[in-house]
This record gives C-alpha cells, structure tokens and sequence, in this order.
C-alpha cells in the first residue's frame, strides 16, 4: 500500500470485460449470498493521471498508468461486491468515478495525515470484524479471501494478514478494528509488513496468514499481474494498450 496523493480530476472510464473462468466472482455486480459477519474496507485514491502509479513511468504515460489504476480499482471493488459482507466501505481520496459499483458501497472520505493515520481512521470507523484492502491487487478473487469468509475464520484468528512481495501488505483483518494496531507503523517502505506483522504479535493476536501477493508498483509487476488475472479489467487494460486502444 502506497501512500495516497491529492486527487484533483476524473479518471477515464473503465469498459467491463467479457467474464472468464479466471475472474471468478470478480465481474459480478451485485452481492451474492448471505450477509457475512465481516465488513470490508478498500482504501483507494481517485486515478487521477500524474497522481496514481507514478512508478509506472517511464513505461507507461501518467494518463495509461491512470487507466490501469482505474481497472485495478474497478476489479477489487467488484470483487468485495460479490463477497457476503455485513457492510462494503470504500474510503476515498477524491471523487467517485465510474469505476464504482451502482450499488453495495458506503463511500467514506480518507481523513489527512500520513497512510498510517489514514489506515487508523478507517479502521476506527469500522466495528466488528473488519478486512482492509488496497487497490494495486487486482489479482484478488473470492477464492483468495475464502479463509476469511469461512465460518470460523474469526474464532481462529484475531487478526488476518497479506503480505506482499515488496515487503508490505495488500490485506489486513481485524478481529478488533482498534486504530493504535495500525497507527505509528510506517508505511511504503520494504519493512512495512514485517513491522506490522509484529504488531499484532506484540499486541497478543492469533495472526494467519493470506498468500503472498503482487502489488501493482512497477512495469514488471503490470505483465506478471495481468497474467495472473486473464479475465480481469486490469488485464484487458493491459492488452487495450499493447494494441493502442485509447481510452
């Protein structure tokens, strides 16, 4: 998770893609099953090009880079859509875009401060258990939070983490959503997940793990991601690009 930068105006649309068996519950568009006993928080900033997935460059445009933002975050609210939930959160730097859902969302804006506090405050909104996620995952599926969704995922743990290659963290899952677990921690550096992790150690928690994923950071990571998730927004990004589709 990076930290967010100040949205100043709308992202491109975001054309939804024909479903594959690799999307699985991701194309969906309104929730399915019972309400669960677990709320879903996805922090995200508005793709604005020249505020999102900077790193990108020089590979990518800031006005691609943006394009691939909004796909990313269109396929993980998508995803939280078609989870059992007993609310959906989306905590927002900047406006909404068409890459969100019609309905199933809450729409909360991100406080200030550094992407700790900002992690603080929307886990201090939340009560019960509580699942954060970002938005440089598109590769997530139902399948990959199935551990949080099981019956007794929160009689288990108190606390469920996903770590990310780059040493940070795409998921985080409170039993407790108490704001002190996360505030202080510092963030976008290759330790983040490493000291967060032992955080909830130090504070006492039954911690498990997610799998290790691929945050969308750099050029390399846009292809192994993309590959990852065939069926996905993202991915039909990636290849409306590599054949110079615009917008």
């Amino acid at each position: 998770m990076n930290a967010p930068a100040r949205a100043v105006g709308p992202a491109d649309p975001v054309e939804p893609v024909e479903a594959t068996e690799a999307t699985e519950a991701t194309e969906a568009t309104e929730p399915v099953g019972p309400v669960g006993a677990t709320t879903f928080l996805v922090i995200a900033k508005e793709p604005v090009p020249g505020r999102v997935k900077t790193r990108l460059a020089p590979e990518y445009t800031a006005e691609e880079a943006a394009r691939l933002a909004a796909a990313a975050l269109a396929d993980t609210l998508r995803t939280v859509l078609s989870l059992p939930a007993r609310r959906r959160v989306l905590v927002l730097e900047g406006r909404p875009g068409p890459w969100l859902p019609d309905s199933g969302f809450d729409v909360v804006a991100q406080t200030g401060g550094g992407l700790d506090e900002r992690l603080a405050a929307a886990f201090a909104g939340s009560s019960g258990p509580t699942l954060l996620l970002g938005m440089d995952t598109p590769q997530v599926t139902a399948r990959t939070l199935a551990p949080v969704l099981a019956a007794d995922a929160w009689r288990r743990a108190d606390a469920w983490f996903g770590p990310s290659e780059d040493g940070g963290f795409w998921a985080l899952g409170l039993a407790d959503p108490d704001p002190a677990l996360v505030r202080g921690v510092p963030m976008s550096t290759d330790r983040t997940g490493r000291i967060q992790r032992r955080r909830l150690t130090d504070a006492g928690l039954r911690v498990v793990d997610l799998p290790v994923l691929t945050d969308v950071d750099t050029a390399a990571d846009v292809d192994r991601v993309a590959g990852q998730a065939p069926g996905s927004r993202f991915a039909r990004a990636v290849r409306d690009r590599a054949n110079g589709v615009v917008g």
